[in-house]
């Protein structure tokens, strides 16, 4: 079952917001109904970027910083960076291949949206 896709990193932090959500939020939004392979949301201990901001878990507020990981095609990647040009405080955005070694659940499908989860 070895194939290869590509992996594709999204790095912001959780005070980011787009209106009155957070920007992580409106990417996983959107990535589900771009049907893209797969996602998961990363929440970091601590971290910095380019700007040298130290994000950290405060008592009162939420700073850390956070990545998107996405898996699917490469072509399929690169289409859904374009959909976020419209959104602030994204950090660096990166790219790289990954080899699947398994898939979980019962067969490989791609994710859809559900009245149930409103997602």
């Amino acid at each position: 079952m070895n194939r290869t896709m590509k992996l594709l990193r999204i790095y912001s932090d959780e005070a980011a917001y787009f209106g009155d959500r957070r920007v992580f939020e409106v990417i996983a939004r959107r990535a589900l109904e771009a049907r893209l392979d797969g996602l998961t949301v990363v929440q970091a201990i601590t971290g910095f970027g380019r700007s040298a901001h130290k994000h950290k878990h405060h008592l009162i507020e939420e700073d850390r910083s956070v990545v998107i990981e996405i898996v699917d095609e490469e072509t399929r990647l690169r289409a859904f960076v374009e959909r976020l040009a419209d959104l602030p405080d994204i950090g660096l955005i990166t790219l790289e291949a990954v080899e699947i070694l398994r898939t979980g659940g019962k067969g490989h499908h791609r994710a859809t949206p559900t009245a149930e989860t409103g997602q």
